[in-house]
């Protein structure tokens, strides 16, 4: 049984024969494994693996790069990855790490939401017919076929009640006196059937995810082994907390979505760039390809140094996202910005009518519609704390307006406290 993590084996990059483990152990990826001997041996030829993403929003948000990166070290030490897209899983909802019920979704913004996700695994991962190419692939093309009643005599008869109200998903849950439905309960037997699914159909030998799926891709080994008699392996990596112990991918304004549509590539880079102090090593290790050798000179730099290791880390984080073209203009728009005090056109912009500004814009509701406040009272509680200008002016009044005169080459500049800058334009 598999219930509880193997006894840790000492790993280094020397004993390790896989590239693959060898790159996730030294990036500092590296958490759980239910076989390391085996799967070092297996990856050291060739493995196929995958990680499951639903499609619960239309971008998916920074906190899910890790589990990208992780694919993306497997295809780099030679391994096939597969993006197992959740059209199935996505219609249940994943009870990990949640306190409430999961609002559920129709088919149309399921499937609106993956034809939204699918252009970041491209950025990372190269797709293709080869030996190591990625694939992307729906569990909705076999969940959705299945019968209730053959289900449970295949399936079913494999799980454990007992076993399935010890994992985490439903303990917690259970302990907080937190309802949880039927439909949740039974998510993590479609994410173990998955597993054995996908060895069928693409041979298909790792299932890889956060430190909190570690049960379900339990679950996922043991069902392969109990139907069709295989040895599959999990691995999982830590999940990934600031050092003052915040969630990875949440800020005060709200997630740090991947897709540009919803995340600025500039406000991308600035997320980056205001890396606490603690993490900028950390970080280079896991979300770039910079060598470790560097790596390594960059996190001993000290005092206001390691601001241009926070700078290297926005850049290259960015670049791998957005391209190489747009991570520069958004590192010389912060450099205009902060180090020159100047306007540049590279900041993300606002554009209203001419007929819109023309009937008068405050400056708090001009705030709002840029996402630097989350509303007009945020907005004039900014105003009232002298945290808002224009065009580097301090706005002092709480109804202050916008006007032509503040029109400077097409645009205007609002800035809320020194770090975060929109350009207004009027067209």
């Amino acid at each position: 049984m598999l219930s509880a993590p193997p006894e840790p084996i000492p790993m280094t990059t020397e004993t390790l024969q896989s590239e693959f483990l060898r790159a996730v152990t030294a990036r500092g990826q590296f958490h759980q494994c239910t076989d390391l001997q085996g799967l070092d041996k297996a990856a050291s030829q060739s493995i196929t693996g995958y990680i499951g993403f639903d499609m619960t929003a239309p971008s998916l948000h920074v906190g899910s790069l890790t589990q990208i990166m992780l694919l993306r070290r497997l295809q780099q030490g030679g391994g096939k990855p597969i993006v197992l897209l959740g059209g199935g899983t996505t219609r249940v909802g994943d009870p990990s790490g949640r306190d409430e019920t999961r609002q559920l979704l129709s088919e149309e913004q399921i499937a609106a939401n993956a034809a939204s996700i699918r252009g970041v695994f491209e950025k990372f991962l190269s797709f293709g017919p080869g030996k190591t190419d990625a694939v992307m692939v729906d569990n909705s093309e076999w969940l959705l076929k299945l019968n209730y009643i053959e289900f449970l005599r295949d399936v079913g008869r494999h799980m454990s009640v007992n076993r399935m109200l010890t994992m985490d998903s439903v303990r917690l849950r259970l302990e907080r006196e937190q309802p949880m439905s039927f439909i949740e309960f039974n998510y993590m037997v479609l994410q173990a059937y998955d597993f054995v699914e996908l060895h069928r159909r693409y041979g298909c030998k790792l299932q890889m995810g956060g430190s909190d799926q570690w049960g379900n891709i339990v679950n996922g080994v043991e069902l392969a082994r109990r139907m069709d008699g295989v040895e599959l392996y999990g691995l999982t990596q830590p999940l990934i907390t600031t050092a003052s112990g915040a969630k990875m991918g949440k800020t005060a304004q709200g997630a740090v979505w991947l897709n540009a549509d919803m995340l600025s590539p500039y406000d991308y880079w600035q997320y980056w760039r205001n890396t606490e102090d603690a993490d900028v090593g950390r970080f280079l290790r896991i979300f770039t390809d910079l060598p470790l050798e560097e790596i390594a000179r960059l996190e001993k730099l000290q005092g206001a140094e390691i601001n241009d290791a926070k700078k290297v880390l926005a850049t290259e984080a960015t670049a791998m996202l957005h391209g190489r073209a747009e991570a520069l203009k958004a590192e010389e728009a912060a450099r205009a910005t902060f180090e020159q005090g100047a306007r540049s056109e590279n900041l993300p912009t606002l554009t209203v009518t001419q007929e819109e500004f023309a009937q008068g814009l405050r400056v708090a509701a001009a705030l709002t519609r840029a996402g630097l406040t989350a509303s007009n009272g945020e907005a004039k509680r900014a105003i009232a704390q002298r945290a808002v200008s224009v065009n580097d002016a301090l706005v002092t009044e709480e109804t202050a307006a916008l006007s032509e005169a503040d029109i400077f080459d097409g645009a205007i500049k609002l800035s809320l406290g020194k770090k975060k800058h929109v350009l207004l334009r009027v067209r």
